[in-house]
């Protein structure tokens, strides 16, 4: 998202991504996770959802996003620590004193899982793919910060002058269209991952349908998988042809699609699965246990309300103003979810983004204007009734069919309910189906969310600005939007100044209420000691198994 230019796209960051590492945990039984009876070493867990997506260019979502990054690896891989790691490089990248050029080394063995090498040709056909167009890339707006990336994003330009160019087999030149601090961390993202041109071009409309409709140049291959947003049950299997395969100590993860944290302490306690995800009175049931790990994201779960019509009653800022304040985000944390979630304090979530002059988390330098206040709750709620002819309202909330999802917008329509004359109805659907339906504006309020592509607090104040395609509930303010677009232009690279227009833009946002914050997330987890060396990034692909070993 070309951040001032491109205001049609989306979001981005510049500092360290605050890391989450897991530690040992339990037994996972004798017929389920840990070794098979043959010794080798399978892991498996339960995911909340189906995957989205298994195209690298199409791919928005976190659990995509996990996928992608344990088939396939780009030039850096995020370590421990999340700092960026050569991977497909052979070596960091030698960039530039104006911080514009990065000459890239590749590794000369690396391959894909057909015993194709991978090459220079592959990355710049990855990007070009993803930026042109025709893709309908969403992430195409990362592009942006690569030169003549809006100009390919926005068709005035063809894909080929993208600013990457193969020197040789092994040998990138990329150039930006401005210094970009954060431009490592892009480099470790799934959607900057190269892509093999002759097998997408023999698969077609298929190419990455299912898991034999790819090749993979990851620690492992997707295999198993029948479908995007409709298979509930895939595997990860090592990848023989993988660079680093002496690191990788797992022959294969097998994945299911498990929604109710019942269904899932179930399968655990019974040793099918060695990792699971707890919500609510289970997970507060099981915090003390030695096996439960509460693991923090960069992620902040919000509501959008839908406001592209004039005549939206969401358009009303004492409507927006009463809903915010009717919500008791401290009760829902510890009481609905239980799982290590913080109420939300502003839109932006601890952990993504620092004060450059005093190293203070955003989060402590914004002030926070959330707040649960049954009494301005209502007396907004009165203005609103007022200002829009109205004795009552009636609206749907749409949100995830997955079981932590579910209650939270049970919580969410009880507290609203308790406004005299608001009647909200309860829409869930499964998550591929809530995505599309988010992007298509086919909702009137939504429960969502942002997970930080890496850790800027911009990751989240870029999404709405007017015209952004993340910005679902179309929410548009003039004053936000010249704060968004100083801070990625004239501000880029004056620190201090760019760190004070995103402060005073979610100031801006908060105040009107364009969106309105819930928590900052977090994922209870029950996980075997008897896995070990899962890593977990709280911004960017969430999970990354290439070190996980299964210890008797």
């Amino acid at each position: 998202m070309k951040k001032g230019k491109l205001l049609g796209l989306m979001a981005v960051s510049t500092t360290l991504l605050a890391a989450c590492t897991t530690g040992d945990t339990a037994d996972s039984g004798e017929d389920g996770g840990s070794n098979g009876a043959n010794g080798e070493q399978v892991f498996n867990l339960s995911v909340e959802q189906e995957m989205p997506s298994a195209d690298l260019s199409l791919a928005t979502d976190t659990i995509s996003f996990t996928a992608l990054n344990n088939v396939y690896e780009g030039i850096y891989r995020l370590d421990e620590n999340d700092d960026p790691q050569p991977a497909g490089a052979a070596e960091m990248a030698e960039v530039s004193e104006d911080g514009l050029t990065y000459n890239i080394k590749l590794r000369e063995d690396a391959n894909w899982s057909n015993g194709d090498p991978v090459t220079a040709d592959d990355y710049v056909y990855g990007w070009q793919r993803t930026a042109d167009p025709a893709t309908g890339a969403e992430y195409a707006y990362l592009y942006g910060y690569v030169e003549n990336g809006d100009e390919v994003i926005e068709g005035d330009k063809e894909p080929s002058e993208l600013g990457i160019e193969a020197i040789d087999d092994h040998e990138l030149e990329i150039t930006l269209d401005t210094p970009t601090p954060f431009f490592d961390y892009l480099l470790a993202f799934p959607s900057f991952f190269p892509q093999p041109q002759d097998i997408v071009e023999e698969n077609g409309d298929d190419y990455a349908s299912t898991g034999d409709d790819s090749v993979y140049n990851g620690p492992f291959a997707l295999t198993e998988f029948d479908g995007a947003g409709s298979d509930t049950e895939w595997s990860y299997t090592a990848n023989d042809e993988y660079w680093d395969k002496d690191n990788v100590n797992l022959d294969e993860i097998n994945v299911s699609v498990v929604k109710e944290s019942s269904t899932g302490l179930n399968l655990f306690n019974d040793g099918q699965t060695d990792d699971v995800l707890l919500t609510g009175e289970l997970a507060q049931q099981n915090a003390n246990n030695p096996e439960y790990q509460s693991i923090k994201e960069a992620r902040t779960s919000y509501i959008e309300l839908n406001q592209e019509e004039e005549d939206s009653p969401f358009n009303n800022k004492d409507l927006r103003l009463a809903l915010s304040y009717a919500l008791d985000r401290e009760a829902l944390v510890e009481q609905v979810l239980g799982d290590g979630s913080q109420p939300s304090t502003n839109l932006v979530p601890e952990e993504t983004g620092k004060d450059p002059d005093t190293d203070e988390d955003f989060t402590e330098v914004s002030d926070s204007t959330l707040e649960y206040d049954p009494d301005k709750a209502q007396e907004h709620w009165e203005k609103a009734k007022d200002e829009l002819g109205v004795d009552s309202l009636e609206f749907d909330l749409l949100s995830d069919d997955q079981d932590g999802a579910k209650q939270v917008a049970e919580y969410i329509q009880g507290a609203w309910e308790d406004l005299d004359g608001l009647n909200v109805s309860s829409t869930t659907v499964p998550f591929s189906v809530r995505l599309d339906r988010g992007t298509a504006g086919d909702f009137e309020a939504l429960v969502g969310g942002w997970g930080a592509d890496y850790a800027d607090p911009s990751s989240f104040t870029d999404l709405f600005q007017t015209g952004n395609s993340y910005n679902h509930g179309s929410w548009s303010n003039d004053e936000y939007d010249e704060l968004i677009e100083a801070a990625s232009t004239t501000h880029a690279n004056e620190p201090e100044e760019r760190f004070q227009d995103l402060i005073e833009a979610e100031g801006v946002i908060n105040e009107e209420m364009g969106v309105i914050p819930v928590y900052q997330k977090a994922q209870g987890h029950m996980i075997s000691d008897k896995v070990n060396g899962i890593v977990s990034h709280s911004a960017g692909a969430k999970y990354d198994y290439k070190w996980v070993t299964i210890e008797e």
